[in-house]
């Protein structure tokens, strides 16, 4: 199972004169990180709002709104006066220096910020608790379009590991051609600068030993597909909370990638090279979405 770290989710409850509307949007990042945006009755509840989104998203940067809305007048206001004055003060003068009219200024005045107020600046806990369960939902929803977001990350994932796994097999082929054609190569540039009569052959064949064991590529090829056997196995792990440790992954097989391109020291070899960095980076690019 795998989850990706962006996703949508929302949830709306209306019971009796109060609709509740949740929104939580997320994005890749890192850690935990919360832009929350909660309607001022809901301030003493801001710690357990930010704790309930972590617990089940784990990680991302998420954009979240909690709004509540009265729908009559159920809910006692109260109109601050004073600042009314004072906006009324403001509006008249600049209406008066811009020459503009002034009627409906109460009409205006009202929906000035602050203007009207709840009469009560909490909510009952009654209440929190149906607030609870709309951002249990929305959290729930997001929480779908991660996990269904996650399953396509996890094919092309898969894919790429498998496209690195079947290159290097046509590596580990070129091998043997590779080392051969080392071998005809330092023999040929001994017969032609000491001459073939002047070589000791068994010298040679230890220098070449040496030589090739110093270009030998098999370990890097097993530890490669060491890893990308490993990734499969992570990605086949229930917590889907794993970004990490893919990353991690990720990071020793470029590691083994590099290595092998620069010990081959062959075209042939580095075609394929080539091809295998070129799947890794777009596997890197995904790892970056997913939890």
């Amino acid at each position: 199972m795998l989850k990706s770290m962006t996703g949508f989710g929302r949830a709306e409850t209306t019971k009796g004169e109060t609709t509740v509307v949740v929104e939580v949007k997320s994005l890749n990042g890192k850690q935990f990180e919360v832009n929350l945006k909660i309607s001022p009755l809901l301030k003493p509840y801001e710690f357990d709002i930010r704790n309930k989104l972590q617990q089940t998203l784990l990680r991302g940067t998420l954009d979240a709104t909690v709004n509540i809305r009265q729908n009559g007048a159920t809910r006692p206001v109260v109109i601050n006066t004073d600042l009314a004055k004072y906006y009324h003060s403001s509006i008249t003068s600049l209406a008066t220096e811009l020459n503009l009219p002034q009627e409906d200024m109460l009409n205006v005045l009202m929906k000035l910020p602050e203007v009207v107020t709840p009469a009560t600046e909490q909510i009952s806990e009654e209440e929190w608790l149906e607030v609870e369960k709309v951002i249990q939902l929305a959290v729930a929803d997001l929480d779908a379009h991660r996990l269904d977001e996650g399953q396509m990350l996890a094919a092309d994932l898969l894919l790429r590991i498998e496209n690195i796994g079947t290159y290097c097999i046509k590596v580990r082929e070129l091998d043997p051609q590779r080392k051969e054609r080392v071998r005809q190569r330092l023999e040929g540039l001994l017969a032609e600068h000491v001459g073939k009569e002047n070589v000791d052959e068994n010298r040679l064949e230890q220098e070449l030993i040496f030589y090739l064991e110093k270009l030998d590529i098999s370990e890097e090829l097993v530890r490669l597909e060491n890893h990308c056997r490993y990734f499969k196995e992570i990605l086949a792990e229930a917590d889907p909370a794993k970004g990490k440790k893919l990353g991690f992954v990720l990071q020793e097989i470029g590691r083994e990638i590099n290595t092998t391109g620069s010990k081959a020291n062959d075209a042939n070899i580095q075609q394929w090279v080539v091809l295998m960095k070129d799947e890794l980076e777009k596997a890197k690019e995904q790892v970056l979405n997913v939890l």
